[in-house]
């Protein structure tokens, strides 16, 4: 999404220019291309914003031979689209492509029943042309070609879905395009993740295959199960981010945690051994494996690690707050102190040599602010941002399913942010999976206190847990941008104000 570019009268010509290059370069071949369409004249609007449509060129023999306005705007989700954009009125309009009448849409025109897919077949349409930039979140995939198929039966024509690859901020477009026959068979498929060039013959009634007796054989490339489909999301999300963003390596901090380690695998898959550099900073909590654990890791990755001991630090700032902590005892205040230490020299490594910081915090810690504002919570991109905790140890599992990478001691060891002495997740938190299971309710599916308690949970947790996720929108608000992986992640899906009484029962 362009989002306020689109407010900006240089972005728009220059669209605009692009497109006529584009034409002038076209041949015999119909390209489509969608383009933010200044409408003229700007009456539609107030004044001060200009009316614009999301549009759809097809370019051919050097020229522009028709353009569609987007009809169905959507503002729901990450969505945005009635910000900046009128919708068109013209859902049945057809194009002459080599002598067939094809209707072409974009993205959620293709998503209603009856949508301008429907009403370009109802008048005459042969063939459908759908251009998407459709975010990903697990599953999505399935979920598309279902509901397309459904398309192509009710319209009685073939369709092909055609969707955007790449990573953008916390959007993931993971392409998977479609084609499908008038029945809604599937007869080709792009893969997931990967820009592809794929050369499809459809069967369109009334029209002379061109293809001069050859047979061109449709790719059909098969869909990825759970755990490689959410992996490779994240890995391109974090990729994209970093190249797209002009750094070249990324700098984590590796607690010997399964976080960190997942974190690390991550950035090893997207970027190589040699663009990830690990550092421990251990304190005189961290438990004696913290550093042998992550030093493990790092060997079996092949990248640096170095250890920066912050025990020291941490002393001189126990000396400098000890006359204003005088009298009090140690608390989170201590603890976060160490977090944000971390936090300063990963920080000072980024500035000094040029590796971005990637966070290691995952969704349930975000959500319900089991992380150091300032501290774990510094840093360019959070790639496990919308990852549940017990989704990270199903990933790592899966990532050693070709021999052990991440160490079975940390798979295994139980969940410690070691800022205190013994410390576990569990002193503060549920067990994850219990965890998660509110979460996923609260966060994911909007449910009410009370409706989640009434599927078994213990009302009193579930207060505790909501509390927690509602009292630290603050600190998500401040948070570094992730890959959305959910169907509902912690920004763009989930917008609630910060200063707010409503508890909803908590």
């Amino acid at each position: 999404p362009p989002e306020d570019l689109l407010i900006r009268q240089d972005f728009v010509a220059d669209a605009a220019r692009v497109l006529d290059r584009l034409a002038a370069a076209s041949g015999e071949c119909a390209v489509v291309v969608g383009f933010p369409r200044e409408v003229e004249p700007a009456d539609t609007v107030d004044a001060v914003q200009r009316a614009m449509h999301n549009s759809a060129a097809v370019l051919q023999a050097g020229r522009i031979v028709a353009i569609y306005d987007k009809v169905l705007l959507p503002s729901y989700g990450v969505f945005d689209e009635s910000r900046y954009f009128v919708a068109g009125d013209k859902p049945d309009q057809l194009v002459q492509i080599a002598g067939v009448s094809v209707g072409v849409s974009i993205c959620e025109d293709g998503w209603a029943e009856d949508g301008p897919p429907a009403q370009q077949a109802d008048a005459g349409g042969k063939l459908m042309l759908n251009i998407n930039a459709s975010p990903f979140h697990h599953g999505k995939a399935v979920e598309r070609q279902q509901l397309m198929a459904s398309r192509a039966r009710g319209a009685g024509v073939p369709m092909v879905y055609l969707n955007l690859v790449g990573g953008q901020d916390e959007l993931m477009f993971d392409g998977c395009s479609i084609v499908l026959d008038a029945t809604g068979h599937l007869i080709a498929r792009s893969p997931q993740f990967e820009e592809d060039f794929l050369l499809v013959d459809v069967p369109v009634k009334g029209a002379t295959s061109r293809a001069q007796g050859s047979v061109i054989s449709n790719s059909i490339a098969p869909l990825l199960d759970d755990e490689e489909e959410m992996y490779t999301a994240l890995v391109l999300g974090l990729r994209d981010y970093v190249t797209k963003n002009g750094f070249k390596e990324v700098v984590v901090a590796l607690s010997g945690g399964i976080d960190s380690a997942l974190t690390a695998a991550i950035a090893v898959d997207a970027l190589g051994a040699d663009a990830v550099w690990g550092v421990g900073m251990p304190s005189h909590y961290s438990s004696g494996h913290s550093v042998s654990d992550a030093r493990a890791l790092a060997d079996n990755f092949g990248i640096r690690f170095d250890v920066i001991a912050i025990a020291g630090l941490y002393a001189g700032f126990e000396a400098a707050l000890a006359d204003v902590f005088s009298g009090t005892e140690f608390n989170v205040a201590e603890e976060n102190l160490q977090a944000r230490i971390r936090g300063t020299l990963v920080m000072a490594i980024s500035n000094k040599f040029g590796p971005m910081v990637v966070t290691t915090g995952n969704k349930s810690e975000v959500a319900v602010g089991y992380a150091t504002l300032y501290g774990d919570m510094a840093g360019g991109f959070s790639v496990l941002k919308d990852v549940f905790k017990m989704d990270v140890y199903r990933l790592s599992r899966w990532r050693n399913r070709n021999g052990e990478m991440i160490p079975n001691g940390t798979i295994n060891k139980p969940p410690s942010a070691e800022l205190r002495p013994d410390q576990m997740d569990s002193d503060s938190l549920p067990p994850y999976e219990l965890l998660d299971g509110i979460l996923r309710r609260y966060v994911e599916d909007d449910r009410s206190v009370s409706s989640i308690a009434e599927e078994g949970f213990d009302i009193d947790v579930v207060k505790r847990i909501c509390g927690l996720v509602d009292r630290n929108e603050y600190k998500r608000r401040q948070a570094a941008p992730g890959v959305r992986i959910t169907a509902k992640a912690f920004g763009k899906d989930r917008r609630l104000p910060i200063t707010n009484r409503y508890r909803g029962g908590v």
